[in-house]
């Protein structure tokens, strides 16, 4: 594999974004070959860390290929509304949720309908997309509403108020700034049957020091040929959002890896990504600050200084 020989002491290996490239290279090269659920084979490694600074509106987006930030902010924002149907993301023409509901849909049918006709009958039919549209309670769902469980007036076990996780982080943050349990959690075990894709990024860590708010992210599984790129700025795009809400300069964005892997299928793109070099410095700006963690829209986002070599394509394992 062809790749760029930048000695570790050179000024060049300065850029943040050198950690990302050399966990893809260590994987690639060192990984261990393993037969994954989707019966296309990863090579993995066990355990990673990426460090990055938040401060002055700096931010880790990939710049060794195009990552479509809008599309991961969309999907963000669609998080934080607890919804768990594709629709509203159809809709806004991001798609990289589809591929789930429509081999479920396959699967339970037999009607083997093309992903594009599948996807526009989720837009044009609200009665097919409610029906075939929804993903079980992922993310956001535990996110805004976990459920929660209770004996009724009548002895009979019934569901209780759901907890609002975001919310009660961004009390707590405000409140009791040095509590160790700022925590919003995926990872509902008795839930997880449900959900077309388990929590890969299953937990979010929050800590005030010196002022500033840091956030540690712990994914279980990672994909970081295609996933990584989007976590990474949908994690750091948490934090700052959160920040603002609270008060406080965003500090360190903190990522860590169980089965950290890259597909087999991915050679083409991982061979050409190690070719290139980071560039640039992009930086968020958020123009507004709505009343609530809840109340942000995609125009609220800016990106400055973004200039990312030519966009990288392979294929999503389902």
């Amino acid at each position: 594999m062809a790749t760029v020989a930048i000695p570790a002491d050179s000024p060049a290996r300065s850029h943040p974004e050198w950690q990302y490239l050399d966990l893809m290279r260590r994987i690639w090269e060192e990984g261990s070959e393993r037969v994954d659920r989707t019966g296309i084979g990863t090579r993995s490694i066990f355990g990673a860390m990426l460090r990055f600074d938040l401060s002055d509106g700096r931010m880790p987006l990939i710049t060794t290929k195009r990552v479509y930030w809008k599309t991961a902010t969309r999907e963000m924002l669609w998080f934080l509304t607890g919804e768990t149907n594709i629709r509203p993301l159809v809709l806004q023409g991001v798609k990289i949720w589809n591929e789930w509901p429509h081999a479920n849909y396959v699967r339970e049918t037999g009607d083997k309908i093309a992903l594009e006709e599948f996807v526009q009958r989720i837009a044009d039919d609200a009665g097919f997309a409610e029906r075939w549209g929804d993903l079980g309670p992922v993310y956001g769902k535990q996110w805004v509403d976990w459920p929660t469980y209770r004996y009724g007036p009548d002895g009979k076990y019934e569901r209780g108020p759901g907890i609002n996780q975001v919310a009660e982080v961004v009390e707590s943050l405000r409140n009791n700034p040095g509590s160790r349990r700022h925590i919003i959690e995926g990872w509902n075990v008795a839930e997880l049957d449900r959900m077309a894709l388990p929590p890969c990024h299953k937990t979010y860590q929050f800590h005030v020091g010196d002022g500033k708010l840091n956030c540690a992210l712990y994914q279980r599984s990672c994909d970081v040929a295609l996933g990584l790129p989007f976590n990474l700025w949908s994690g750091a795009l948490l934090q700052r959002m959160v920040a603002q809400q609270v008060g406080l300069e965003p500090g360190e964005f903190v990522w860590m890896g169980g089965d950290t892997h890259l597909y087999l299928n991915h050679e083409e793109l991982v061979t050409e990504q190690l070719t290139r070099e980071p560039q640039g410095e992009p930086k968020l700006e958020i123009n507004r600050r709505p009343s609530s963690i809840f109340d942000y829209e995609i125009g609220d986002f800016i990106v400055h200084g973004y200039e990312p070599l030519g966009a990288l394509a392979a294929p999503v394992a389902v």
